[in-house]
């Protein structure tokens, strides 16, 4: 099971890799453009510009980011089903698009009143379908679906009369079969979830500083999931009364305390995180740490992204994940207990902050210097001892050899690397399934003992593994994309 949420956690990567651009875009958006936070009217009476190239070019920004964000569920469509093909075809790309679109269509109120009528008896379950189309768990669900329906598909045979059909092209089809089973399942199920997460919201709304810790808890652990929006509609929005997010921004004194927690963890929390998964990273590796991880604190600085940082990790090493979201819980209860109260348009980061500061209902912002060191260095803390304490696989710790990624190789031919790794695997009918991670090809074989290692190391590989009877691993180091192309090409 770990090692498929592992696998899961690499295919997310693809997508995560694009995620922080939109972050960078709408954070520096919206410092050149406040009025598509605030509103012209009020922007206007704090002597902000509603207008001019500054204007215009923030306004380009934040939508250009929008566009990336709003469409995060379709990211992760196409990542997840790539990543997760055994040859990353894109031909998984287009059944995992097939599912997402069956199952976000048929999932909806309006088809569910078609076919099953007394669904749509509770008005909570209304609520539930709408928040399917652009959740980004159903994102990953159809990728998922898209990815495993290619691998186990692609291959298949059909009679003469349907051959048309055979192959690769018979993946979109049986996909779509599923997919429309799924849905089904989901539209008896998803209400029910959604439904519990509403009752459970309303019933901690009465518990003040802890509550609200509570929530925010809950708010990071539902994230993977993409439910999260369901306790969202409780208490952001006037699903019972409390209405945070609006009452916050009319003026309402002691509003703010379900948004004032989330400021000091995604401004300096993350950054701190995100220092000990970079510090604990391998020697070789920590580059790559800082570019994954370093680049996703900054947007949750700047603009309270977290996407970046929390798919980075929540799937390769879950029970941090875990750990993660209770000090969201811890922080948040005493953000509100010290009074500190501040509130967002978009996401708890500093634009936010800086932009919401102002308001009426802001309540001594000031504390954020002073809870935000405190975060910074308890995540930092935290985040260091559950690596080393459980060995994390956190981006920069994957389990490739220490010095894979210093290899320097001896033959630059790749097209002659290839062809002799591929001799010494016993030929390419001898290969079963072809991968690569970020230092080594990942090969199946159908015969163990065809396999030469003496002949695959001629090449000018560092090394070969045999992890398992039909696995074999060859140590290619930095350069592997390039051997694995060519090898694909002349193996296929």
């Amino acid at each position: 099971m770990m090692k498929k949420l592992q696998k899961l956690g690499s295919a997310l990567m693809l997508p995560v890799a694009v995620l922080p651009i939109a972050g960078i875009l709408m954070g520096l958006g919206y410092v050149l453009c406040p009025a598509y936070m605030m509103g012209a009217e009020w922007a206007a009476s704090l002597g902000h510009a509603t207008s001019g190239v500054a204007h215009t070019i923030g306004w380009l920004m934040i939508t250009a980011g929008n566009a990336l964000i709003g469409a995060m569920a379709e990211l992760f469509v196409l990542g997840v089903s790539i990543g997760l093909a055994k040859d990353n075809n894109g031909t998984a790309a287009i059944a995992g698009f097939v599912s997402y679109l069956m199952i976000k269509t048929l999932v909806n109120a309006d088809i569910v009143k078609m076919v099953f009528p007394f669904m749509l008896e509770n008005p909570n379950n209304v609520a539930a379908y709408g928040k399917v189309a652009g959740n980004t768990f159903i994102g990953i669900l159809a990728g998922v679906i898209g990815g495993v329906c290619y691998n186990k598909f692609k291959d298949t045979k059909l009679p003469d009369f349907l051959s048309f059909f055979s192959g690769k092209r018979s993946v979109a089809i049986v996909t779509a079969v599923i997919s429309i089973i799924v849905a089904v399942i989901l539209i008896f199920v998803w209400p029910i979830v959604f439904s519990a997460l509403v009752a459970l919201g309303t019933g901690i709304s009465n518990l003040g500083a802890v509550g609200a810790g509570i929530y925010a808890f809950l708010n990071r652990l539902l994230i993977p999931f993409g439910l999260h929006h369901a306790l969202n509609n409780v208490f952001w929005f006037d699903a019972i009364g409390i209405n945070d997010l609006g009452n916050y921004w009319s003026g309402v004194q002691e509003a703010g305390m379900y948004m004032a927690g989330f400021f000091p963890c995604m401004m300096f929390g993350i950054p701190g995180a995100a220092l000990a998964m970079i510090q604990t990273a391998k020697t070789a590796k920590r580059k790559i740490a800082i570019g994954v991880v370093g680049s996703a604190a900054l947007c949750a600085f700047i603009c309270g992204v977290t996407e970046p940082f929390e798919f980075a990790f929540m799937f390769l090493a879950f029970p941090l994940y875990v750990v993660y979201a209770v000090l969201y819980g811890i922080f948040t209860t005493i953000t509100v207990a010290l009074g500190f109260r501040a509130g967002f348009c978009f996401s708890a980061g500093a634009t936010d902050l800086v932009f919401s500061a102002s308001l009426p209902a802001a309540a001594n912002t000031w504390l954020i210097i002073p809870l935000g060191i405190a975060a910074f260095v308890v995540f930092y803390l935290v985040f260091k001892f559950a690596i080393t304490k459980w060995n994390l696989k956190t981006p920069g710790r994957e389990d490739d050899q220490e010095g894979e990624m210093k290899i320097e190789l001896a033959n630059n031919d790749f097209t002659a690397m290839a062809a002799i790794i591929l001799e010494g695997l016993g030929g390419k009918d001898n290969v079963a399934s072809i991968d690569h991670c970020i230092t080594r090809l990942r090969l199946e074989v159908k015969d163990r003992l065809l396999v030469d290692e003496a002949k695959i190391k001629s090449s000018g590989a560092s090394g070969v593994i045999r992890p398992g009877k039909t696995s074999v691993q060859v140590v290619i180091g930095p350069k592997v994309q390039f051997v694995f192309e060519e090898f694909k090409k002349i193996a296929e």
